[in-house]
């Protein structure tokens, strides 16, 4: 398998890392010994927050099912109206370039389950959802398939939830 797709792949069945647009394990696992991730990574259980109200809960998962949702159709207008202007954990101009660059070149699909609210404040929450992967590069019709836990962190914004950060590991 080329090296170069497994690393493109890795960048953008996330969008959104950090702000040069690479995961950065190493803040990943300070912030989640600080326990501001909602799930150990390596953990096996996934413990659903049982603090979030009800229609806030369904506000999130639909957050998050748009989030996924507007990716998959390769419709940037769409999947920019996701994702926070003011991310901690990206560069929105960056990452909505480099998202428009993968729309351009690859197919990509992701289907998200277990999809499990994990940690959750009146500003801010952490969805947690198991993600298959299948990305084919459109000129060379060569695929790769990838399976993930992916923590994706939501901030309230007026009255909207919008992705700040992203935090992904491969369990391959």
């Amino acid at each position: 398998m080329k090296k170069w797709l497994i690393a493109l792949m890795a960048v953008f069945v996330l969008a959104a890392c950090s702000d040069k647009g690479e995961f950065d394990a190493e803040k990943a696992a300070k912030e989640i010994e600080k326990g501001t991730i909602g799930f150990e990574v390596l953990g096996g259980n996934i413990e659903e927050a049982q603090n979030v109200p009800v229609e806030v809960k369904e506000q999130l998962i639909a957050a998050f099912t748009e989030y996924v949702d507007a990716f998959n159709a390769e419709d940037i207008e769409r999947y920019s109206a996701t994702l926070s202007k003011n991310a901690k954990g990206f560069n929105y101009d960056q990452d909505l370039l480099e998202a428009q660059k993968v729309f351009n070149d690859y197919t990509i699909t992701r289907d998200a389950e277990d999809i499990t609210i994990v940690k959750y404040t009146d500003n801010e929450a952490h969805v947690f959802a198991n993600i298959a992967v299948k990305m084919t590069e459109d000129a060379t019709a060569t695929e790769l398939a990838s399976n993930g836990r992916q923590v994706t962190v939501f901030t309230k914004e007026q009255d909207d939830w919008k992705v700040t950060s992203v935090y992904y590991i491969g369990n391959e």
